[in-house]
């Protein structure tokens, strides 16, 4: 073990590991609760009509929150441990959300104790809840087609951003890493918006197409500007990293990821 966590390398690899399967998990697990960008942003609510659809606003999944870590972290693997690093902790997620689901799923369905079901939810500061197993099972329980939906986009998205950035990289070489991860996002993100869409509400719901389509629009709209505005970050989390492994093991690790 001692040797595993003596190499920098090793460590990094842990590190961005640990947040790219947290923040996934965390995502679905928060992805339950839609919030309005525009109360957010104190706007008046847009009332858009996109592809006949009408009514539509910039109402997201609490998942969006914490989507740019995705951003930075699948950009930093690829960047570092190259396309088989992406495709190993791409798999080991979708298995660890799996089985994060089938946790809840028994855990939703086991019998509650009376007093927690009817009492607990009265106490403390919080708003009274006068049934904590069905409140339990309304915030955890997610419908069969949105986890197939959701676990299906996330990986075919995260697959073909390892591909579309590593074609950029060998076009621009080191130079341009907005260019690969910025683009990289952009094509996957548009294929993982409307993906989660078509198989969680047109196949799984009574959606139309139009509506699929509208709403998988404005999802990815908002990821593709959330993504033009960390290109800074992205920079300042390649410096950092760069500064820890330092020049000579940096650039060894860039060019073995490159040939994975």
């Amino acid at each position: 073990m001692s040797n595993i966590l003596s190499s920098k390398a090793n460590r990094l690899f842990i590190i961005l590991a640990g947040l790219f399967i947290t923040n996934a998990l965390v995502a679905e697990m928060i992805g339950t609760k839609l919030f309005s960008v525009e109360g957010v942003l104190g706007l008046d609510t847009f009332d858009w009509s996109i592809l006949g659809t009408k009514n539509i606003g910039l109402t997201m999944t609490a998942g969006v929150i914490i989507w740019p870590v995705v951003f930075i972290m699948t950009d930093i693997i690829n960047e570092y441990f190259g396309k088989k690093g992406v495709r190993f902790l791409s798999i080991l997620t979708v298995v660890l959300i799996l089985f994060a689901f089938i946790a809840i799923f028994i855990a939703i369905h086991v019998t509650p104790d009376q007093w927690w079901q009817y009492e607990s939810g009265n106490l403390g500061s919080g708003p009274k809840i006068s049934d904590m197993q069905g409140a339990f099972a309304r915030v955890f329980g997610q419908g069969l087609w949105i986890i197939i939906g959701s676990i299906v986009a996330f990986l075919i998205g995260q697959l073909l951003d390892v591909r579309v950035f590593h074609a950029i990289k060998k076009r621009t070489g080191e130079k341009h890493i907005w260019l690969r991860a910025t683009g990289s996002t952009l094509v996957s993100q548009l294929i993982d918006s409307f993906i989660v869409l078509f198989i969680a509400f047109y196949i799984g719901a009574d959606w139309g197409i139009g509506k699929v389509v509208a709403i998988g629009l404005v999802n990815f709209i908002y990821k593709s500007v959330i993504a033009i505005i960390l290109t800074p970050f992205l920079y300042l989390g390649h410096f950092i990293i760069d500064q820890y492994l330092g020049q000579e093991l940096s650039e060894k690790l860039k060019l073995e990821a490159t040939k994975l």
